[in-house]
């Protein structure tokens, strides 16, 4: 299962757990109220898997491919890292579905604070368009991750501030009506 955590506001290694002292754990609940959702699959059986094989016919994930983010693996390793670690949002949704390895996806909420979603091997994450987010890997310095897309990948992202996007302006609609 899934764990989140409120972070603390240190300036240490990105790839450190960040935990508030005391923790303070954030739930599937209140991730799913910032738009973001989360399924557990089967990752040593993710070619054959039909969980897997639903939810991409369901939510129309026609493409996808797969990354390995490790400093002998991904050309501009440095470089990449610290461009994941910008606060960006998408104009679409974020789709991704760790194979192998562990990482982090920090989020925004409501408030503005940063939630770290620490994701796992079987772990699938979906960020809606216009959430604020970044991505590091953890203290293990390796993640393999299906990343899936509707119709044709677009890898842009736009760095904060970024709140005259339509996706932007439609999420913060939602997380309106979520709070009523």
């Amino acid at each position: 299962m899934v764990e989140a955590w409120y972070m603390d506001e240190s300036q240490e290694d990105q790839r450190a757990p960040h935990r508030l002292r005391p923790n303070c754990a954030v739930s599937l609940e209140q991730l799913r109220r910032l738009g973001v959702a989360y399924r557990k699959l089967d990752a040593d059986n993710y070619e054959t898997d039909p969980c897997l094989k639903e939810i991409r016919r369901a939510e129309n994930y026609s493409w996808m491919d797969i990354v390995t983010i490790h400093k002998d693996k991904l050309p501009n390793y440095e470089e990449k890292i610290k461009t994941f670690y910008e606060e960006h949002l998408h104009l679409d949704d974020e789709i991704r579905y760790i194979l192998d390895g562990s990482g982090y996806f920090d989020v925004r909420d409501k408030d503005d604070k940063w939630i770290r979603i620490s994701m796992k091997k079987g772990d699938m994450i979906t960020l809606p368009a216009g959430i604020y987010h970044r991505f590091t890997l953890d203290e293990n310095n390796y993640v393999k991750a299906m990343r899936l897309f509707v119709g044709e990948p677009v890898w842009t992202a736009y760095n904060r501030p970024a709140d005259d996007f339509p996706a932007r302006k439609q999420y913060m609609k939602f997380l309106a009506e979520e709070a009523q």
